[in-house]
């Protein structure tokens, strides 16, 4: 029996085939940690808005406490113009509004909206 010469061409596919791959598995790793990111901001997000209908809006130990948390998520240039800060009388719209920057170049927008039912 004669054996058959291999071919680099067959070597080659394979390690495109493996690199192509390589490539898109951490591809996707990264956006299931900005995925994951998100998802923290959005439970945070709706722990405060819970608050803030029982407080009639983000006092300022909760707006201090908020801002580190959102820190320890990944977020940075955290921004919340736009919230309701201080009292909103019962029934009154109080409004919780993020912003900021996750993985360091992804902005984003979390807004919530209820009422004060204090």
């Amino acid at each position: 029996m004669k054996k058959e010469c291999g071919s680099v061409a067959n070597i080659m596919v394979t390690g495109i085939f493996i690199l192509a791959m390589l490539t898109i598995m951490l591809a996707f790793m990264d956006d299931i940690q900005l995925i994951q990111q998100k998802s923290e901001v959005d439970q945070l997000a709706r722990s405060y808005i819970l608050r803030m209908e029982t407080t009639g809006g983000l006092l300022p130990e909760d707006r201090e406490v908020l801002l580190r948390e959102l820190s320890e998520c990944g977020v940075e240039e955290a921004d919340l113009s736009g919230t309701t800060f201080g009292e909103a009388g019962y029934g009154t719209k109080i409004v919780l509004r993020i912003r900021g920057i996750l993985g360091g170049q992804h902005e984003f927008e979390e807004r919530r909206v209820s009422t004060a039912k204090y």
